[in-house]
């Protein structure tokens, strides 16, 4: 299979990967599984080294010593009473050993056998004791790194900085990544800060000369001392400073949005939906678009000005990104413990991985010809994020998208606080 330049080959992720502490725990059991077993191993040759150097203490030392006579002589000499064996059961005679040295070997066998067994029986004990203090051990130690891991998620997936993790314990490696993670934050903090800071004072800025310039040109327009061949220069002027207005609006609501300054409100998202109905409903009748609103109960608690900025944009986004002759659906509601907003609507057919650019700045989708700024969704996720919600968005199989904002249902009986 042929790759492009300067691209990676994608491997397939595994469906199933043992996590770091579980690798831990098998390495520490299984090295300690193998050094136990060579230490048991050795200690059993070496006992066994004993119990055969020792053996002179056991088996008389004829029995040990080569026989005087020459082979083939019989040995006819008078054994011994204190030294003769007892007399054998004939049934016996065969199984049990008949000299001292054959019983001395059975010893020795039967004494290494057992020795082999409990040997194994305490290997066996003590690697899943080791193997319960190696996860224990592991745990204890990348607890700290877990605490790491968390809170890079909770960041990753929210719209603030400011959580740190003043991580605690041995200043070790964790403590030092801790500690560079927190590092890191500030410096990015401190970054979006400064964006949000210029981009609100900018466009702040900019809003006097553009009130100067459009009042500029309506006195001539509205006195009639323009004359006919000029006004529609004139007119075009009008459209881009309007146009420029709307844009430094959307820029001043996007830091806003972006900022942690918020003081919570009681909110109903179905009376939401019916103002940016009633502020849209020319816009859509210019642009033959039919909007259809189902505005059930949403209690939350939030800036009233920005959640109305995220119930116009969406029903704006749905009205504007559509075809002459289209839809766009609003509805509001709870599910579970959430409230949401939805906004729905025909229009250009996208595919899942165009979805999350539509929510970058001054991204407009497939459709460039559309009357957005592009930054609607863009504010919509700000807000959104700010108020700790989630949004998502789905194309719709004929064509168009859905856009869904859920947030925590306001707890009824307690004021916001």
């Amino acid at each position: 299979m042929s790759r492009t330049p300067g691209t990676r080959a994608r491997t397939r992720p595994a469906r199933y990967r043992l996590p770091l502490r579980g690798r831990l725990t098998l390495t520490t059991t299984a090295l300690f599984a193998v050094l136990g077993a060579a230490l048991l191993f050795l200690n059993w040759l070496s006992s066994r080294q004993l119990i055969e150097d020792n053996r002179y203490l056991v088996v008389p030392a004829a029995d040990l010593l080569p026989a005087a006579e020459p082979p083939g002589v019989p040995d006819t000499s008078p054994l011994d009473p204190a030294q003769s064996p007892a007399p054998l059961p004939p049934s016996t005679s065969e199984a049990m050993p008949t000299t001292p040295s054959e019983a001395f070997a059975d010893f020795q066998h039967s004494i290494l056998n057992e020795l082999l067994i409990r040997s194994l029986l305490l290997l066996a004990v003590f690697t899943g004791l080791a193997a319960l203090l190696a996860l224990w051990a592991s745990r204890r130690s990348l607890y700290r790194l877990t605490q790491v891991t968390a809170a890079a998620r909770r960041i990753g997936t929210g719209s603030t900085l400011d959580e740190r993790l003043d991580l605690t314990g041995p200043h070790d490696e964790v403590r030092e990544l801790g500690d560079t993670f927190d590092a890191m934050l500030d410096r990015l903090d401190r970054s979006f800060t400064a964006q949000r800071r210029f981009t609100a004072h900018a466009s702040h800025e900019l809003r006097t000369p553009l009130t100067v310039q459009r009042t500029a040109l309506e006195i001539p327009l509205a006195q009639g001392r323009v004359p006919d061949e000029l006004k529609p220069a004139l007119h075009r002027a009008l459209d881009a400073n309007a146009r420029t207005e709307r844009l430094i609006e959307a820029l001043l609501t996007l830091a806003r949005g972006e900022s942690e300054n918020l003081t919570p409100h009681p909110v109903d998202l179905a009376d939401l939906a019916g103002q940016a109905v009633a502020d849209l409903a020319e816009e859509a009748r210019t642009s033959a678009v039919r909007i259809t609103a189902h505005p059930d109960p949403a209690p939350v608690a939030g800036d009233p000005s920005l959640l109305r900025q995220i119930a116009l944009n969406l029903l704006a986004n749905a009205v504007r990104h559509n075809h002459p002759g289209g839809t766009a659906t609003i509805t509001t509601g709870t599910v579970g413990q959430l409230a949401f907003i939805e906004a729905a609507n025909t229009g250009p057919v996208l595919t899942p991985a165009e979805i999350p650019t539509l929510f970058e700045p001054f991204r407009r989708g497939p459709e460039r010809r559309s009357k957005g700024l592009g930054l609607g969704l863009a504010v919509v996720r700000a807000i959104t994020l700010t108020h700790h919600g989630k949004v998502t968005a789905t194309p719709r199989p004929g064509g168009g998208l859905t856009v869904r904002v859920e947030l925590s249902l306001r707890p009824r009986g307690r004021p916001p606080t």
